[in-house]
């Protein structure tokens, strides 16, 4: 016997299970099972190139046995089996990027309101450990010449040990010695109920052996007690039943038994296709988005099944990766039995059915946008911001996806978000482009002085809140209207304001040369604006630089940018350069105009949200100015 220590990410989550009162205790057995199916579904898949697997009569099956007496549970299968390595790593480890956060959350989180934190992360195993004080594990891998097998067993304390054993049958048994407290879960109708509210849709047969009383055939009137092996579950694949046979309760348990999910979905989408390509795809939008979805090991793509064999859990070939948010199953008649990833990424049946499934997602987003508003508002806040990497993966879509996005701006009404549709249908005759501004909030946009020209001509500007909207939107194109960020390149939305640009030009020309000068080391250039009206400055980006907005997503990833120096420009309408320049007239050599023109480069700082070159310079002259204004 060997003894190992688990990795200390899965200790932190023993401990977590072990010692926090779960409300939905049940789910261990869930995970069981769930994981008993994938094994046969492996070893069938497997079975297909390798007959050596089939080594009993084929039936595959999953086998709970109840023993009162011992306290023991167990939960059998005959599907692939592990080696002696492949038990260490499936069950010592955690192999997961994102395993840290999900700790984090559990502890973080009231567990009792989270069940559908288990099994996300491929932890359901571990949740056994809320049941049982000792764990054991039998397994022998499928189309193994011998019979020796390996022997797993832990009591949750940090350890396991690891030996050699003798297996007669191939696949795994995990044997749950059940605290005190726990017996329940012995009893024949938790089981059942247990089985028949998370696990009915399983393919193969859960079995149980039951006591039934019999009548006599040799003595009338007589009964006797026997055990039979009754199958539990009602094995329907489900996605190949007509709509109308099937009850939402019934969508709803499929969905969360196929994507560890306490909450029912959001929206169901089932079909069958025909004609080029025949398939039936059972399709759902959860309400929630997965906790591990923005990591890099989050399982993409539904489940694909070939007349009606599982394939593979997650086919990412089937779905676009900014709809990966959707769970289900895709069953093909057109595909062989025997298809692997290679034979799939090439397939011309495999990507008319990505297609079709793709149209179909997106046709039932923009039905739910039209006809269930609140209901889509729900899957925006979970998946807008993947939905809009679709303007970014799926050019030939751009404008059906662009149609399904919601924002803030400066006329939403009570809040109400609105569409790309919207603003150009609103737009005045004058107006070329849709304006957008980066900020957290609409309050903090309605705020900003960028915004001061488009307000006095009642120009709407949409308010980008989510980082990747600069990075897919910028520079964007909708029915033929160019997206324009209020804080890049130059605004000439009103003539006047033009017009007394040229003048200012002339009449400060001098002024700007000396500020040009005066801050050469810090901006790429000086002029007058034509978004400002009541401030006298502010820093913009130049046309064609990069997106500050995208600037500050590569910069937080740890990514090396080329310093980009900005454009200041003054409000030629702002008494400030009145005065300025009257000063400037009177002494070209005053010793405060640099102080000045420092101290207005500052304040376009901090209205961009940056802070002062020299905070405490910038304090010392605001001071002393004071000082000398009391004085006065």
């Amino acid at each position: 016997m060997e003894k190992y220590e688990f990795k200390t990410e899965v200790k932190q989550l023993l401990d977590l299970m072990v010692h926090s009162l779960y409300s939905h205790k049940e789910v261990f057995l869930r995970e069981l099972i769930s994981n008993a199916s994938d094994a046969i579904d492996r070893a069938r898949y497997e079975s297909l190139t390798n007959s050596a697997i089939l080594e009993d009569d084929g039936s595959w099956k999953i086998k709970i046995y109840a023993d009162k007496e011992k306290g023991i549970l167990t939960v059998s299968d005959n599907g692939i089996g592990m080696t002696k390595e492949e038990i260490i790593e499936a069950l010592g480890t955690i192999a997961h990027s994102g395993t840290k956060e999900f700790i984090m959350a559990l502890k973080s989180k009231d567990i009792k309101d989270n069940p559908e934190l288990i099994g996300q992360f491929g932890v359901g195993f571990y949740s056994s450990f809320m049941v049982a004080d000792k764990i054991t594990v039998l397994s022998r891998k499928a189309g193994q010449k011998d019979k020796r097998g390996v022997k797993w067993e832990s009591t949750g304390d940090g350890t396991f040990n690891i030996e050699e054993i003798d297996k007669p049958q191939k696949g795994t048994d995990v044997i749950l010695h059940l605290k005190d407290e726990e017996k329940k879960y012995l009893n024949e109708w938790e089981i059942r109920s247990i089985v028949k509210r998370y696990s009915d849709f399983i393919e193969h047969p859960i079995v149980m052996e039951v006591e039934k009383e019999k009548e006599s055939e040799l003595e009338k009137g007589k009964k006797f007690k026997v055990k039979e092996e009754e199958t539990l579950n009602s094995r329907k694949a489900i996605w190949l039943k007509d709509k109308s046979e099937i009850t939402q309760e019934e969508y709803n348990e499929f969905y969360k038994h196929i994507s560890h999910d306490f909450k029912d979905p959001l929206k169901v989408i089932h079909y069958k296709a025909e004609g080029t390509s025949e398939f039936t795809a059972l399709l759902y939008i959860p309400s929630k988005a997965p906790f591990n979805i923005l990591f890099k090991d989050f399982k993409v793509g539904p489940m694909l099944y070939v007349k009606r064999v599982q394939i593979m859990e997650h086919c990412e070939d089937l779905i676009m990766p900014y709809l990966r948010f959707i769970r289900g199953v895709v069953d093909s008649s057109d595909l062989p039995l025997n298809v692997s990833r290679e034979i799939l990424q090439n397939n011309r049946q495999v990507e008319i059915i990505k297609n079709n499934v793709t149209k179909k997602v997106l046709d039932t987003l923009e039905e739910m946008k039209n006809e269930e508003y609140e209901k889509y508002l729900n899957f925006y806040k979970e998946f807008g911001k993947i939905l809009k990497e679709g303007l970014h993966y799926d050019f030939s879509r751009k404008e059906q996806i662009a149609d399904l996005l919601l924002f803030n701006s400066t006329k939403s009404a009570e809040g109400k978000l609105r569409t790309l549709n919207d603003y150009v249908n609103s737009m005045k005759e004058d107006q070329k482009e849709i304006y957008y501004i980066h900020a957290q909030s609409l309050e903090e946009a309605l705020m900003s002085p960028y915004l001061e020209a488009f307000k006095e001509k009642d120009y709407e500007v949409l308010i980008f809140s989510d980082e990747i909207d600069g990075f897919v939107l910028s520079g964007f194109e909708y029915k033929g209207k160019r997206l324009k960020s209020v804080t890049s390149g130059d605004i000439d939305i009103d003539a006047e304001k033009k017009e007394k640009k040229e003048k200012a030009k002339k009449e400060y020309g001098k002024l700007v040369e000396l500020i040009k000068d005066r801050l050469k080391d810090n901006i790429k250039d000086v002029r007058f604006s034509g978004r400002l009206k009541d401030s006298p400055c502010c820093l913009v980006a130049d046309e064609g630089d990069m997106d500050p907005q995208i600037e500050k997503m590569l910069k937080a990833m740890g990514q090396e940018v080329p310093q980009q120096k900005k454009i200041l420009e003054l409000n030629p309408e702002h008494p400030l350069f009145a005065s300025l320049n009257e000063l400037f007239e009177k002494d070209k050599e005053h010793p405060m105009l640099n102080e000045y023109i420092d101290l207005l480069y500052d304040q376009a700082l901090i209205l961009e949200g940056s802070k002062p070159k020299d905070p405490a310079k910038f304090t010392q002259t605001i001071s002393k100015i004071m000082s000398e204004v009391i004085k006065k």
